[in-house]
Formats: C-alpha cells, sequence, structure tokens
C-alpha cells in the first residue's frame, strides 16, 4: 500500500514538472526543449497505462523533431511509439 501510494506521488511529480517545462519552454519559444518535454511526458504515460495519451505527446514530438531535422531525439520518439 505505502509503494503504491510513494509510486503515485512520484508518477505525478514527475508529470508537474514535466507540464511545467513544456509551459516555460513554450513561453519562451524553445522548440527543442517543448519536443523533449513532450518526449518525456509520452514516455511516462506509456509506462503508466495511459496509451492515448502517450501517443498524442509521442506525435507530438516526433513531428516537431522531424521539423526541425533533430534525428537523433526523432529515432528516439519513433522507437517509444512502436514500444
Amino acid at each position: 500500500m505505502i509503494q503504491r501510494v510513494a509510486r503515485t506521488a512520484v508518477i505525478r511529480s514527475a508529470e508537474t514538472h514535466h507540464r511545467q517545462a513544456l509551459a516555460f519552454a513554450s513561453e519562451l519559444g524553445m522548440r527543442p526543449l517543448v519536443a523533449h518535454c513532450h518526449l518525456g511526458l509520452g514516455k511516462l504515460y506509456r509506462r503508466t497505462g495511459k496509451p492515448e495519451q502517450a501517443r498524442e505527446h509521442l506525435a507530438t514530438a516526433t513531428t516537431m523533431y522531424r521539423e526541425m531535422d533533430m534525428r537523433f531525439y526523432l529515432k528516439q520518439a519513433e522507437a517509444e511509439m512502436d514500444a
């Protein structure tokens, strides 16, 4: 029981921090960081059993990496989508 509560708290914290970073990066026009935040959220949601939310963020990250020609991270995002 305690482990489940602790795990839930860690997940919520991770989600909150990713969303805050996403908001700041968007506000500052830092597109690479915005894409990284979407990738991080996609990974988090995939690993916590939220496939629809994961797909949405991973698709956004993939699109952004492709637009910015960031091939290294594009491969990572595509691999997450295929996982």
